[in-house]
């Protein structure tokens, strides 16, 4: 796959500085697609997406119950599951995350019911003998599991996703940037982290300024990336609610971080296994909303700069 990442750019303090980021970016973006496009085709991918096809997609009321049991939780699967297709073991005094199962029987065409609770109500029906019905869902029962960090064994692949390279000095600036692009931001230390998985979160707030949590790492260049991410959020999709552009969303902020780190020297190749991995638009949407994504990279370029040319 090829790398994104680069010395720092610089531009000229001139009237073409605009036309020339601009004329950057789009370049830029067009690389990212052909990154996307390689990360897709990749057999760390073909591999890692295989993995992901034998966990369950649970539904929302069971999301609800494995956050509210574990909040870091990541990705789960039954006690035998994780012994028979994944090679790894629960460890001795985890405790289950309980969630409700789907109960498939032959079921009444009539009133819905298993055979046995068909036999017991007052539904008539008898066009067909019991063994003909199809089918279906009659009921949920409790059924346990188990995060992955609950486990040990054979390790699942991952996706390098995570920025590279030195931003010791530009993480602070970034965090001084917040004032100028309006946003509000915290550093939330691991242990206090609340937001599973995520590595951040832009939370919108009616009559102020958007929160930017981000959970606080010792990769200093993924922290900085991640930051640009959830400032793109906060600048571009505070007003947007419908279902069509919240699904265009990952897409942007994840171009701008791409973007900004690129332009401040860091390897943001791994954004490419972000945008494969995102169930989203295909990687050529991102050069149709070029003028989004342009402009929210200058802007956020320009008040990190701001910040580097008053210190």
């Amino acid at each position: 796959m090829a790398t994104s990442s680069s010395t720092r750019e610089t531009f000229d303090d001139s009237d073409t500085r605009h036309d020339e980021m601009h004329s950057t970016i789009e370049a830029w973006l067009g690389d990212l697609v052909e990154e996307v496009d390689d990360a897709v085709s990749s057999e760390q991918f073909k591999e890692w997406l295989d993995v992901q096809s034998r966990f369950h997609d649970y539904s929302h009321r069971n999301t609800l119950l494995i956050k509210l049991q574990c909040p870091h939780a990541t990705t789960v699967a039954g006690y035998r599951t994780w012994q028979n297709e994944f090679d790894r073991h629960v460890r001795e005094g985890e405790k289950a995350i309980w969630i409700w199962a789907p109960i498939i029987a032959k079921q009444c065409p009539e009133c819905g019911n298993s055979p046995s609770y068909h036999e017991r109500s007052d539904c008539e029906y008898d066009d067909t003998e019991p063994d003909e019905w199809d089918k279906g869902l009659v009921g949920f029962r409790p059924a346990s599991v188990f995060d992955v960090s609950q486990t040990e064994g054979e390790p699942l692949p991952e996706l390098e996703t995570e920025a590279l390279g030195n931003a010791n000095e530009l993480v602070p600036v970034l965090l001084e940037a917040a004032s100028v692009l309006e946003v509000g931001v915290e550093i939330v230390p691991s242990r206090g982290w609340s937001h599973g998985s995520a590595k951040g979160v832009c939370q919108y707030r009616l009559g102020t300024q958007p929160l930017v949590e981000v959970r606080d790492r010792e990769n200093e260049a993924d922290l900085a990336v991640t930051l640009v991410h959830e400032y793109a959020h906060a600048l571009l999709h505070g007003g947007i609610d419908t279902e069509d552009e919240r699904s265009k969303r990952e897409l942007e902020a994840e171009a701008v971080g791409y973007i900004v780190g690129r332009y401040f020297g860091l390897d943001t190749s791994g954004s490419a296994f972000y945008l494969a991995a995102w169930e989203g638009d295909e990687p050529e949407t991102l050069l149709d909303r070029l003028e989004r994504i342009s402009s929210t990279s200058q802007e956020i370029i320009d008040a990190v700069e701001e910040m580097m040319s008053d210190e």
